[in-house]
């Protein structure tokens, strides 16, 4: 699938997807990692709790995905390449659940990063000044939706916040590694004997 048409698609599921409005949507997840700023000692507990949570969420994104292209009669091709699959993602995927779109940077045949100028998550949001946040991924639920949305396709992947925003850097930066191509099937405990 090229660029265009990619983010035309994304585009397009965007304007047929019920709305959430954007400020009520950046509160309740600012209220949720407060509430786990409140329920763990350290950053590492909570990024691994973010993360989590966005593989529940990821793992459904799929079908949702699939479901409200084939209603709005479109065909989306199975990935060729990894490169596809990012930019799947990163026109599509992204624009059709937060209405933004992200950059994709090829990092190798396996790896890529995507870039997000505009995030959603993050309105309103300062994090505390106090050292013992400092290592805060405070938008780790995109990688773990990342996680399970392409594990649900078979691949499994290690995704990373290499930069955040509100850490200072100039763009969002999720890495994404591409680990193992799984194979399809049912799983040896449903073989027959």
């Amino acid at each position: 699938m090229s660029k265009s048409t990619a983010a035309a698609n994304g585009h397009s599921l965007w304007q047929k997807m019920p709305k959430a409005n954007a400020e009520l949507f950046a509160l309740t997840y600012g209220t949720l990692v407060t509430e786990l700023v409140r329920d763990y000692e350290s950053t590492e507990d909570i990024n691994e709790q973010l993360e989590k949570m966005g593989y529940s969420i990821g793992v459904r994104c799929v079908d949702e995905f699939l479901a409200k292209a084939d209603q709005a009669g479109m065909v989306i091709p199975p990935c060729r390449a990894f490169a596809e699959t990012a930019e799947v993602l990163a026109k599509t995927g992204f624009r059709m659940f937060l209405g933004v779109s992200a950059e994709v940077q090829m990092i190798s045949d396996s790896s890529f990063s995507l870039l997000i100028y505009e995030n959603p998550l993050s309105l309103f949001v300062e994090l505390p000044s106090d050292p013992k946040w400092k290592d805060i991924k405070y938008s780790n639920l995109y990688c773990g939706i990342l996680r399970g949305s392409l594990e649900q396709v078979n691949l499994r992947v290690e995704c990373t916040m290499v930069k955040d925003v509100l850490q200072g850097d100039d763009v969002n930066e999720i890495r994404v590694d591409l680990k193992e191509v799984l194979v399809d099937g049912a799983g040896e405990e449903y073989d027959e004997e």
